[in-house]
């Protein structure tokens, strides 16, 4: 089989199918018929000689060459998305960047980390959260430019990405100013029954925190655990609880004297990456964020 004789609409429809894993959805989105995506996909089939999906009852699965062919459209169809995404705009001389971040990353770190780009009117910026998981599948289909994380990624040859480190923070106990001020305490000795706002269980402290804890045998009161930390600011602010999480997240009431750090932890540290695909299309102004490295990027 040559180049010129494969099909990229019987490419797509089978894309289509694989990622959906199921001809009638695959069809309702293509506007098209059930038997319509069935025959191209059974046309692509025989030009390639091998089955790319085997019935199991009602559900169509990949088989190995399906998996190796899906991986191929992920990459040809997600190069055509980026395509469309760089082009749109681009006669009004326009870069968009197009940046995701991790639901229990703070949003003050990333408005700091973009902040370079705010008073640049070539620059469009589109703005994602979500879990770390499916900001990576965007990702990979080059629906998004950069994954913001404060966790690193484990190695996956099927799924190539590049993590790099953007710096880091130690983490505060704060509270209110009308409460706390002058007032110090050690984390975790002093922390025994204090009632305690924490990032929930899927942000990458947490565990750090309760293994602290635990191993220093003391129990805090948990009133509120918030994997998102716009919600765990405001809790912070108005709860008069003291709050465990990075500066950074309270940076403007800590300014305005509304909240108090009470104490500091080094041996907890949030940890900011930024994931990009190797193969990604250039965008200069993303390349300088990149090169700032920690020493611009980190907050301490």
């Amino acid at each position: 089989m040559k180049l010129d004789h494969l099909n990229f609409r019987h490419l797509f429809y089978f894309w289509r199918v694989a990622k959906l894993g199921h001809l009638t959805r695959a069809a309702e989105e293509l506007h098209t018929s059930q038997s319509a995506v069935s025959a191209q996909i059974r046309q692509l089939e025989e030009r390639m000689g091998e089955d790319l999906f085997v019935r199991e009852g009602r559900r169509l699965v990949l088989t190995d060459t399906g998996h190796l062919v899906q991986a191929y459209a992920d990459n040809i169809f997600g190069l055509g998305q980026e395509m469309l995404g760089r082009l749109q705009g681009r006669s009004d001389g326009i870069t968009r960047l197009r940046v995701g971040s991790v639901a229990t990353l703070s949003r003050n770190y990333q408005e700091n980390w973009i902040r370079p780009l705010l008073a640049d009117p070539a620059i469009v910026l589109t703005l994602e959260s979500g879990l770390l998981e499916g900001l990576l599948d965007r990702l990979v289909q080059h629906q998004l430019d950069v994954v913001l994380a404060n966790e690193t990624i484990p190695a996956n040859p099927d799924r190539p990405l590049h993590c790099s480190f953007l710096g880091s923070q130690s983490i505060s106990l704060v509270g209110p100013a009308s409460k706390w001020a002058s007032q110090s305490l050690r984390i975790p000795e002093d922390l025994d029954g204090k009632d305690l706002a924490l990032p929930g269980p899927r942000h990458a402290l947490r565990a750090q925190f309760d293994a602290l804890c635990a191993t220093a045998g003391v129990t805090p009161k948990l009133r509120a655990e918030v994997d998102d930390m716009a919600m765990l600011r405001l809790i912070a602010r108005d709860s008069g609880w003291l709050t465990v999480l990075p500066e950074v997240v309270v940076q403007d009431e800590l300014q305005a004297g509304i909240l108090v750090a009470v104490g500091h932890s080094t041996a907890l540290q949030e940890r900011f990456y930024a994931i990009t695909t190797p193969h990604r299309h250039r965008i200069e102004v993303l390349e300088q964020l990149l090169a700032g490295g920690p020493e611009s990027q980190a907050q301490d």
